[in-house]
């Protein structure tokens, strides 16, 4: 069953006043202080229950938006097979150079999961053969290990990290491009949906181990690692790496029109044709009988990476500032308590109130001053304040606090 309510006195974690000292990013050293995430070494996150309800919010709204466009999910091992991507010319350190790789005590040499194309791919082969079989359209959500040389993001570059792909296995160029074009789509709706909308654009990129050309969703931030060029009235982008008069020129764009700026990438998607099918083998009979390869799509959202821009986009210097839509607890009641016990009584029923209403409440009934409570609740972020006093009781009324605007207004009790 779910959890609707927490109270704070049962929540392990507690804040912090210091973030780590080696910890330089803004998104790790709030969502430490405040209690979200452990950080265990360099790039490598741990998260805890307000960070875990933060994430599972955000796969819940990829979640939808993945099922809404045919997606089915399943779940790929972590561990893989060094002869699967020797098939692509992949396993090479030179091709790509952010692999981690182990020995089985047998010696055979395995790879730890970076991406998923080649194993879904050779997967595939047992479940197509026709193209009575296409498409088929699976997605994960799966914990990535990366050798990252750099990883001073916080959880916006990890060395292992949470991230959603998506693969799409198309009978021809025509009903691919029908699912890529819908696959953006669902991507736009995903980071409006979490809060990013507005600040976040389609880009025209390089493949880099993936393909000759990509695309990305970038968001518009100073805590960004790439470079883009906007053009803010079309909503589109070109990372700076493919900043070429071919691209403008496919665009519509002049480089006087385009803006320079700071970005986060939070999402790519790759379109690599039949190669990745014919370098694996996977085929499957057409409609006259003939062996075609199959056309295959790729589209990843990194889940931590962008909570982490979630919190680089919105926090203040007071501390995080989480959308509805994401944020662990939709209200934060805090109980300013006093010695005759009134207020406590009164905070527990209207804890038990909202939550059998489905209200997601963190219920802060610890004895603290007020001053440390207010602190608290401004690190961590959670959208709305309901604070109960003693002179708030006596007047039957509520304050309730906005943590975005700041606005402050009295309510009625009944009226909740």
């Amino acid at each position: 069953m779910y959890h609707w309510g927490m109270k704070q006195t049962q929540l392990f974690t507690q804040t912090r006043r210091e973030a780590p000292r080696d910890e330089v990013s803004k998104n790790a050293q709030l969502l430490i202080r405040a209690g979200f995430i452990h950080k265990e070494m360099a790039g490598v996150y741990a998260f805890l229950p307000l960070g875990l309800r933060v994430i599972e919010k955000i796969k819940n709204i990829v979640r939808e938006e993945m099922n809404g466009v045919g997606g089915q999910e399943i779940i790929m091992t972590a561990l893989q097979r060094k002869e699967v991507w020797e098939q692509t010319n992949r396993w090479s350190d030179e091709k790509v150079d952010v692999w981690f790789k182990s020995e089985l005590k047998n010696g055979v040499e395995v790879g730890f999961g970076w991406s998923h194309e080649e194993p879904i791919t050779e997967m595939m082969k047992q479940y197509i053969s026709s193209y009575r079989d296409l498409p088929i359209y699976v997605y994960q959500f799966q914990t990535k290990l990366r050798n990252e040389l750099r990883a001073k993001s916080g959880i916006m570059r990890g060395r292992e990290f949470l991230m959603k792909d998506m693969y799409s296995y198309t009978l021809d160029e025509e009903a691919h491009k029908k699912f890529y074009d819908s696959a953006v789509q669902a991507y736009h709706r995903i980071f409006y949906r979490v809060g990013l909308g507005a600040r976040t654009f389609f880009t025209f990129a390089s493949g880099g181990s993936f393909t000759q050309f990509s695309h990305e969703f970038q968001t518009v931030s100073e805590a960004g690692e790439d470079i883009i060029y906007l053009h803010r009235q079309k909503k589109v982008a070109i990372n700076k790496e493919v900043l070429t008069p071919e691209v403008m020129n496919q665009l519509g764009v002049k480089k006087e029109e385009l803006e320079e700026v700071k970005s986060i990438e939070v999402g790519n998607i790759f379109s690599f044709g039949d190669m990745k099918s014919k370098e694996i083998g996977l085929y499957m009979k057409d409609h006259k009988g003939q062996q075609k390869p199959v056309i295959l799509g790729s589209y990843g959202i990194g889940i931590s990476r962008l909570m982490g821009t979630i919190v680089e986009s919105f926090a203040d210097d007071k501390g995080l500032v989480w959308p509805g839509s994401v944020a662990p607890f939709a209200v934060h009641l805090i109980a300013l308590l006093e010695e005759s016990g009134s207020v406590k009584k009164a905070a527990d029923v209207l804890y038990e109130k909202l939550t059998s209403k489905g209200v997601e409440v963190l219920y802060d009934d610890r004895d603290e001053r007020a001053g440390e409570k207010f602190s608290d609740s401004d690190l961590i972020g959670i959208p709305t304040r309901y604070v109960l006093s003693k002179k708030t009781l006596d007047e039957d009324s509520i304050e309730v606090k906005d943590r975005q605007t700041g606005k402050v207004e009295m309510r009625k009790l009944g009226s909740l």
